[in-house]
């Protein structure tokens, strides 16, 4: 899975995305490592396009999570987002 020797790089600039989709991109293009949710990159690792690396050093996604406080008037489409999640997570 991963190669056994061992490289050196000399990283002279770097990327800055505000996109997913470009970071993929770049990662496939060979510019560099991409950290990103595995299941964006799910299909091109099935394909051999790209390789998990450090997987040792990468937590565990358990998932989004939303704050909000209850002493504040919420507003109706708020309180429908909230109750749509709550239904989703019970499910």
């Amino acid at each position: 899975m991963f190669p056994s020797e061992r490289s050196c790089v000399r990283v002279d600039g770097r990327f800055i995305f505000n996109s997913g989709r470009l970071r993929l991109r770049a990662a496939m293009e060979g510019h560099g490592l991409a950290y990103m949710l595995e299941s964006h990159a799910q299909e091109h690792f099935e394909s051999g396009l790209l390789i998990r690396v450090l997987f040792d050093w990468c937590a565990p996604f358990p998932g989004y999570h939303l704050y909000f406080t209850s002493r504040r008037q919420q507003s109706p489409a708020f309180a429908l987002i909230v109750e749509a999640l709550r239904h989703r997570v019970a499910a």
